[in-house]
């Protein structure tokens, strides 16, 4: 009302008739010409918000863009990142929820024990790995990836792809894996599925040439291997390789899209919930670094 009146009569005078101190209308009409510091600073934050959901291809929700935040060196809680998520109405990809496994059925020949029985956190790296194979379609037909996670910091240690799949594959990206890790004798313990590729001759030779322990997961159990499952979920939702898309890319550039996530986004960048939202390259390398920082005893 003074604000309305201050044309035909002082602002003093108004305020007096009302019992209303000059200084308070001032303060009002202040925050009404320009945004609050609040405001100002929510939009500023948000901002933000939007640049990193748009570096992570809107597959980041609140908890991952939180984190991303305090690295940069923005104070902010994790409820707030949310509140402003949902303002701007930006909202994670996400993958579908894995479909309950099959009772599991009698064993094949060349099926051992499961050692691992769903202890996805070992203590220290090259402990565990889990492997697995997934079909991709492309331009020139399907495409098979075989890889091995550490489950310490969920890496990808060693992949290969090929239109094979066959025992070659996942020798091929083994070999790989133990070409770029040190992993002690009799120390490594790998799990994979059932699948024949794993029961074949030669892999099983590989597994005692380099003294590693196999271990297999009940048949059609998929949570037994839930690592593995949940990174082909993430691989294929984040990069687009669904099977019911409509645009196929050829096989090489399949090729140089999966080095370029697998090796320069999924080990070097994406934040993990499991390893304290860090990325498995930097949860490696805090453990070594928490290692040398321990006193030997004398």
């Amino acid at each position: 009302m003074i604000d309305q009146l201050a044309a035909q009569h002082s602002v003093a005078w108004l305020c007096r008739q009302l019992g209303v101190a000059r200084s308070g209308f001032y303060a009002w009409r202040q925050r009404q010409e320009a945004p609050g510091k609040r405001a100002a600073e929510n939009a500023a934050i948000t901002a933000e918000i939007t640049a990193v959901f748009q570096v992570h291809r809107g597959f980041y929700g609140s908890p991952r863009i939180h984190q991303e935040l305090r690295a940069s060196g923005r104070h902010i809680g994790r409820h707030r990142v949310a509140r402003l998520m949902r303002r701007a109405e930006l909202r994670a990809r996400t993958r579908k929820a894995f479909r309950p496994c099959s009772k599991a059925g009698r064993g094949a020949v060349g099926v051992v024990e499961n050692l691992l029985q769903q202890e996805f956190q070992p203590a220290a790296p090259n402990r565990c790995w889990a492997g697995d194979i997934t079909y991709i379609r492309t331009s020139a037909g399907w495409r098979y990836l075989a890889v091995w996670i550490d489950l310490f910091s969920r890496r990808v240690v060693g992949w290969t792809l090929d239109q094979r799949m066959d025992t070659a594959l996942v020798i091929e990206a083994l070999n790989r894996a133990l070409g770029h890790r040190q992993v002690a004798p009799d120390q490594l313990l790998i799990h994979t599925d059932q699948g024949s590729q794993y029961r074949a001759n030669d892999y099983r030779e590989l597994l005692q040439k380099e003294k590693i322990t196999c271990s297999m997961s009940a048949k059609g159990c998929c949570w037994d291997n839930a690592v593995v499952e949940s990174f082909f979920s993430t691989l294929k939702l984040e990069r687009n390789l669904d099977d019911d898309r409509e645009v196929l890319i050829s096989p090489q550039q399949l090729q140089r899209d999966l080095a370029f996530w697998i090796e320069g986004y999924y080990n070097r960048e994406r934040r993990h919930s499991t390893i304290g939202y860090l990325s498995p390259i930097d949860y490696e390398q805090a453990f070594i670094t928490a290692r040398t920082l321990i006193p030997m005893n004398p």
